[in-house]
């Protein structure tokens, strides 16, 4: 017998409709379709011919013989063409695959492989590698874009021009919700993983639930002018593509990332939002204080990554832009926990706010839960700011799972909770402390040292610009910390003076034995590649744990 609520009070078509982020777009031109949406150059386009062109899009696709559960890939920088797709592409039920635009031609092919592409949409930059992916799939459908060059007949025999492509499709084109909420939106390959990268699924809801709370976790208001510092091709963004639809705000795209650029929009457009990874943060810091001349309103940004120096975050503060510190990974859309300032920090001193605003924090509005958990008890830690765990998530903001790698789905979900391979403490107050990546904790003479705590030290010498603390092999400790250290222009510092100011503030084991001064190597979203600085030093970090930075082959 069923039970009162539940007799005749099954989910139906007029109650029930499955979550998608596609909504968005077709709300804001049904509502706000006369508003600024795209700025890119001299292309200034609203709501309403946005939604046209994304229609457009899935209806050639399908036309091309695109379907449902179809991959469709993009290799695209920041540009009208990326956000579209990230609409048009799932309208049709198909999966876009936004592809890591600097990686090595041959980690991108297995992609194109591993993911069954039947489409690439690629700028007409990457010519190289829309012409090995012709020749290693036959099948595959190629649509160039023409940004800034025109696509040359001889690096693309097949393909055909995007503009081209959208005038065959119909603008009233009648797309359909997913059939289930569970369904594919997205497939984004990890980076920097042993072995090959792992392609990461992303379903409708937890798409259109983290969108949601990007709002919620900014108060993004109506109408916001976002800049696309961040990739599009990272997380889809951070989900930022469908968040910016929602509140109806404009788009302004940024092909490449370049410091003065990034002011002259702000300045132009009135960005009022931007994201951006702690080497991003840095540059606009350290940018010279003409190139603000001129901003006189307030400009707010999430950072993710690594945790932000303090002394990143309070040089932002000092210049007008207001930080939010996130944090997350590919596996789980990007930001999924977030340090939400309290009230009380506002009588703090400024390095002391500065510090607590460096955490990981407490889970999005939309996710279940975040927690730091002995990963072989799966019981949590005490919240006493000291005793390691892994930090885990649950809740409906966490992928589908791998893409034909059950085992490593699993894995990852083992014991009810998404494991992040991040080691971290529960703070006393409940907030989430990243201490390291598993692969990246030093253990010299059977003490722990945090590379992060390490690093933190460095930045607060004045003439350093970019920081990465790795282990080192040792005969006598097993291994020291080993710092790789690139300045700021215009400033010089010797391994003697970065040495004596660590000593200021660090334990004598956590003081660097070696410090190597020159650029460090940087990820396509601005990371520093410390898989490539351990095999410098000859560190057995490097194969630890199943889980590092180590390139694709």
């Amino acid at each position: 017998m069923l039970h009162p609520y539940e007799d005749g009070l099954a989910p139906r078509e007029a109650n029930y409709v499955p979550l998608t982020p596609i909504d968005f777009i077709a709300r804001a031109a049904e509502v706000y379709g006369d508003r600024l949406a795209m700025v890119h150059g001299s292309v200034r386009r609203n709501w309403r011919d946005t939604y046209a062109r994304t229609r457009r899009l899935a209806s050639a696709l399908q036309r091309a013989g695109i379907g449902r559960g179809d991959t469709v890939a993009v290799l695209l920088p920041n540009i009208p063409a990326m956000v579209e797709a990230h609409f048009g592409v799932p309208m049709l039920g198909a999966v876009l695959n936004t592809l890591n635009t600097r990686l090595d031609v041959a980690t991108m092919l297995f992609m194109l492989r591993h993911g069954e592409a039947k489409a690439l949409i690629v700028d007409t930059e990457y010519a190289a590698l829309a012409q090995r992916a012709a020749l290693a799939f036959p099948e595959l459908k190629i649509i160039t874009v023409a940004d800034v060059a025109p696509a040359d007949p001889e690096h693309f025999p097949r393909a055909i021009d995007y503009e081209t492509f959208l005038e065959q499709g119909d603008p009233e084109f009648a797309w359909q919700l997913p059939a289930n909420e569970w369904d594919a939106i997205a497939l984004n390959y990890t980076s920097g993983t042993t072995g090959d990268p792992k392609g990461v699924v992303y379903h409708h809801r937890g798409a259109y639930l983290n969108a949601l709370s990007n709002i919620l976790e900014w108060d993004l208001p109506k109408h916001a002018v976002y800049l696309w510092t961040l990739p599009l091709f990272h997380c889809n963004g951070w989900c930022f593509a469908w968040t910016i639809a929602a509140r109806a705000g404009v788009n302004v795209c940024l092909r490449k990332f370049d410091a003065k650029l990034v002011f002259d929009l702000i300045r132009t457009e009135g960005v009022t939002h931007y994201c951006g990874a702690p080497i991003v943060q840095g540059a606009l810091a350290d940018a010279p204080a003409e190139y603000r001349e001129g901003i006189a309103h307030t400009v707010r940004t999430m950072v993710a990554g690594a945790p932000p120096p303090p002394a990143v975050i309070a040089k932002m503060k000092q210049i007008g832009i207001e930080l939010t510190h996130v944090y997350g990974l590919t596996d789980v859309y990007g930001p999924a926990s977030v340090c939400a300032v309290q009230d009380a920090w506002k009588s703090l001193p400024d390095d002391e706010q500065a510090r607590l605003a460096a955490r990981q924090g407490v889970r999005y509005h939309l996710q279940a839960g975040v927690s730091v958990l002995n990963p072989t008890t799966m019981e949590p830690v005490p919240n006493d700011g000291e005793t390691l765990g892994e930090i885990m998530f649950r809740g409906n903001i966490c992928m589908k799972g791998y893409l034909k790698n059950e085992r490593a789905t699993e894995e990852a979900f083992r014991g009810g909770w998404f494991h992040t391979g991040d080691l971290g403490v529960m703070t006393p107050d409940g907030y989430v402390r990243i201490t390291d990546r598993s692969k990246d904790i030093i253990i010299s003479g059977g003490e722990n040292i945090s590379s992060i705590e390490v690093e933190d030290t460095l930045y607060r010498h004045p003439a350093v610009a970019l920081a990465a603390v790795v282990a080192m092999p040792d005969p006598k400790w097993g291994e020291v910390p080993c710092a790789f250290v690139e300045l700021r222009p215009g400033t010089s510092a010797t391994a003697e003076e970065i040495v004596a100011h660590c000593r200021l503030f660090l334990a004598s084991y956590k003081v660097p034995r070696v410090v190597k001064f020159g650029e460090l190597p940087r990820t396509a979203t601005g990371k520093i590649q410390k898989y490539e600085l351990r095999a410098k030093v000859g560190s057995q970090n490097a194969i630890d744990f199943g889980k590092t930075e180590k390139p694709a082959k």
